[in-house]
């Protein structure tokens, strides 16, 4: 599996960072990850949320220095 395509957030707020995954989700293909970068906290609680909700798979999460790395698969 390749690099996680990269959404860059960063200086946006909720929804920002949200709405740019599911605008990007609906490009990607099946097994595709995609790894959202955000400065807003929100992110790190939100965009797992949604995940959840829609049937994708949450891969990991982590903040280094003030930025959130959200990373997803596309799932269906």
């Amino acid at each position: 599996m390749g690099e996680p395509k990269i959404i860059d957030a960063r200086g946006t707020y909720c929804p920002g960072p949200l709405m740019e995954l599911i605008a990007n989700i609906k490009q990607a293909d099946i097994g595709d990850e995609l790894e959202v970068l955000s400065t807003d906290e929100g992110s790190a609680k939100d965009i797992p949320e949604w995940i959840r909700k829609v049937g994708h798979e949450l891969v990991g999460t982590r903040q280094v220095e003030n930025v959130w790395h959200v990373v997803i698969r596309k799932a269906k």
